[in-house]
């Protein structure tokens, strides 16, 4: 019997034990699971060779970073450099430069670059105008180079040089901290033959950019021209509808819905290859009220033309670990909220991103409202989300105040005008006191005058904080 009952104890430690180490090694497992294996588990067929160089997902209105591997690594984003071109162009409309209707006169210049076999195009013939609205298209659906340049000369007159110094101007200014720009297209300047050569820039140069760079574009990109996703959203488009030069363009974005790898919500960015720097992928997708913004960078090599549709693959899979995991809610209603057992006044509704099926954490600092999520922000100008808040016992006090009430406004002010009265008086009386001196031998003798005069100004003191903080004292 005893040894019956050791063996019972020996059996239900060891299984105990095998229970626990279970859950350990899951989650160390999950830790460790990295993008390979996020995709492989999501059930795309992908292998190491695929995998990307860099990635990251962030929320598109806070900013906070909800995925990142290698996110600083520096590399040729290829094509989405672009979105950086579109950016001033929006830019420049807004302020009244040009509008979407413009159109573009192309040059000898400009026909000679879209015959060029080697980078992508669409058709532009020399003499023939063409609307700006048009070019976009043509810059973020066909990935065209010679479009992205028309747009370029247009921001500029013709400067290309200036262009590329406002790209870069511009990255400094949103915050992105690790990218030159050399080309507005993305392709490298010395494959345009010449018919494209910005003055004092290196032509041999590639565009270096980071993930986390062009995730602070995009996110600024989507912020202050929402309209952005009306260009890069469409799978298939004809510009120059009704003209002799009616062209078809197709998106290569293959995440889109309808086609290859078609994902829930997802609605541009950019696509981007070259040889240095593989297949890129800048991507975003918006599902009920959240909004995600990923970067991959160098996927495959470009001598396999797979890579092409393995960056959806990997873009596909992290988007769906993030929207599993995340969301961007409205968590807080405006005016009365009880946070961390204070009554509080919120100016307005209070969003943010947590963990789904998670209750936020909650901080009042100073005259903000915050939230501790954990998550870091992808750039340091770009600020996590809070709210002003007052506290409801010192507003209700105020509020209490009669001179903040309309019905007693009147017997606010008089009361004010009686106080600053005694203040005046009091002053008055001290200066009057000074006249009325006796000193005797090396002594002064006490003034009634005096005292009357600083007594009439601590009423009036005094007076005046009882009208601010209970109401009129008649």
């Amino acid at each position: 019997m005893k040894t019956r009952t050791i063996l019972l104890k020996i059996c239900s430690f060891i299984l105990v034990t095998g229970y626990f180490s279970g859950i350990l090694t899951a989650t160390d497992a999950y830790a460790a699971e990295d993008i390979l294996t996020i995709t492989q588990n999501a059930g795309y067929q992908t292998n190491e060779f695929y995998k990307p160089k860099a990635s990251i997902v962030i929320e598109a209105q806070t900013g906070q970073v909800l995925w990142e591997d290698n996110p600083d690594l520096k590399w040729n984003p290829a094509s989405i450099a672009k979105l950086m071109s579109v950016y001033l162009v929006f830019e420049a409309i807004e302020q009244g430069k040009f509008t979407l209707d413009t159109t573009v006169k192309a040059t000898d210049n400009d026909q000679a670059i879209s015959q060029i076999y080697e980078l992508s195009n669409n058709s532009i013939v020399s003499g023939i105008a063409y609307p700006v609205r048009d070019l976009l298209y043509a810059t973020l659906v066909q990935s065209s180079n010679v479009a992205t340049v028309m747009l370029a000369n247009l921001v500029t007159a013709h400067d290309e040089a200036k262009f590329i110094h406002m790209m870069n101007d511009k990255a400094k200014e949103l915050g992105m901290t690790n990218s030159t720009f050399y080309n507005c297209s993305g392709a490298e300047t010395g494959a345009f033959n010449g018919y494209y050569k910005p003055e004092g820039i290196d032509q041999s140069a590639d565009n270096v950019t980071t993930a986390r760079d062009l995730a602070i574009l995009s996110y600024h990109l989507l912020k202050n021209y929402p309209d952005t996703v009306k260009y890069t959203s469409p799978v298939q488009i004809t510009i120059m509808e009704n003209t002799p030069y009616a062209e078809v363009l197709e998106n290569h974005n293959y995440s889109l819905p309808g086609l290859a790898y078609g994902y829930e919500g997802a609605d541009g960015l950019k696509t981007g290859s070259s040889p240095t720097g593989g297949f890129n992928y800048a991507a975003t997708a918006k599902r009920e009220d959240t909004r995600l913004i990923e970067i991959v960078l160098g996927v495959g090599d470009w001598e396999d033309q797979e890579g092409e549709l393995q960056r959806h693959a990997f873009g596909n899979a992290i988007f769906d670990q993030a929207f599993a995991t995340y969301e961007y809610k409205q968590l807080l209603t405006k005016g009365n909220n009880t946070i961390n057992k204070e009554e509080v006044i919120l100016d307005q509704d209070f969003y943010g991103v947590i963990q789904r099926n998670t209750t936020p954490a909650f901080k009042l600092t100073a005259d903000k409202v915050t939230m501790d999520t954990g998550l870091s922000q992808v750039s340091p100008t770009i600020k996590a989300p809070s709210v002003s808040f007052k506290y409801a016992q010192k507003l209700k006090a105020l509020q209490n105040g009669t001179f903040l009430k309309n019905t007693k406004k009147k017997n606010s002010l008089s009361t004010f005008f009686v106080n600053g009265l005694l203040i005046i008086l009091g002053l008055l009386v001290m200066a009057l006191s000074k006249l009325f001196k006796k000193e005797t031998a090396g002594t002064t003798k006490f003034s009634p005058i005096l005292a009357l005069g600083i007594l009439l100004i601590l009423a009036g003191i005094a007076l005046s904080t009882y009208t601010i903080v209970i109401g009129p004292w008649f």
